[in-house]
């Protein structure tokens, strides 16, 4: 082989060296950064690029939405309680320059922000505020981070607190002021269950006593009624009956009536008396002799008759 070959294969392979390093491809999610010659050049969107090789490089930033966990820690709050306290941090680069060139690491830089920042927040706060208020202790800490890293170019779109252990004696003492604050409730809920059922069964006992009572009052009137419907049928039939029938009818009843002692006698005391004179002249008007036989038997022995 030649050396003209032997040059060209040389300088083939190199061109096609060149060639594939200056071909970059930047994915949908990242942005490429061209420093030339070590200083920033521009900026590379999603898709194929050229640059010039060995004078140009490309950083890649990855564009999305990244996670950060923050080891834990032990905080003292503002009651002197220590409690161990971890979190984690979501963050965004909004500009890829500022991200990679304001800080040497970003991620180090959130962490250790996020823990300064957690000691702070925490440490104006009360045990039972911290345990309560971990809605604001993470808008808070997202709110102070937020501020720091903007120079850097990243957004912390949300920040969560993992978990907040206090000691193991506070933990048995809030177990027990629990289980005490349970027992308290079930015992109130079980009073006014008491109290309830009293009150309906009062309630129930008022309503059967006042239909009970408007029960007695419609059989009284109905029994009224009907004794006054019998009085008036009564003296609609004394009215059309005969007088003398009636004071018969009476003066039968009179013996019967007299077994009860005093004796009252709601009727016409003129009628009556005339009624019982017409009877006594009637008791001692004397009957009549009998009439004797006409036959021939009236010979006969009169003691016989007198016998008779």
């Amino acid at each position: 082989m030649s050396f003209a070959a032997a040059a060209l294969v040389i300088v083939g392979v190199f061109l096609l060296i060149l060639l594939l390093l200056s071909v970059k491809v930047i994915r949908p999610y990242q942005k490429g950064l061209v420093e030339r010659l070590g200083k920033f050049n521009r900026i590379l969107e999603p898709g194929i690029h050229f640059i010039v090789p060995f004078m140009e490089r490309v950083r890649v930033v990855d564009m999305r939405e990244h996670v950060v966990d923050v080891p834990p820690q032990e905080v003292i709050c503002k009651d002197n309680v220590v409690v161990t306290v971890d979190a984690v941090v979501y963050y965004q680069i909004m500009d890829p320059v500022k991200a990679v060139y304001n800080v040497s690491n970003f991620l180090m830089a959130i962490v250790k922000l996020a823990q300064t920042n957690l000691r702070a927040i925490i440490g104006e706060m009360e045990l039972d505020e911290t345990l309560s208020g971990r809605d604001i202790i993470n808008a808070r800490l997202r709110e102070e981070l937020d501020k720091i890293t903007d120079r850097w170019g990243v957004k912390i779109t949300r920040v969560e607190i993992q978990r907040i252990d206090p000691p193991k004696d506070i933990q048995e003492a809030m177990a027990k002021q629990m289980t005490a604050e349970r027992e308290k409730r079930a015992m109130i809920l079980l009073a006014e269950g008491k109290k309830e059922s009293a009150i309906k069964e009062a309630e129930g006992q008022k309503q059967a006593a006042i239909l009970k009572a408007e029960g007695e009052k419609q059989r009284q009137i109905l029994v009224a009624e009907g004794q006054a419907e019998a009085i008036r049928k009564v003296l609609e039939a004394l009215r059309m009956a005969d007088e003398k029938y009636l004071t018969l009818q009476y003066i039968e009843k009179l013996p019967d009536l007299a077994k009860y002692g005093n004796l009252i006698v709601p009727y016409d005391t003129e009628s009556l008396i005339g009624l019982l004179r017409i009877l006594q002249k009637v008791k001692e008007t004397p009957l009549p002799e009998p009439r004797p036989p006409e036959d021939g038997n009236s010979g006969e022995n009169p003691a016989g008759a007198e016998k008779a």
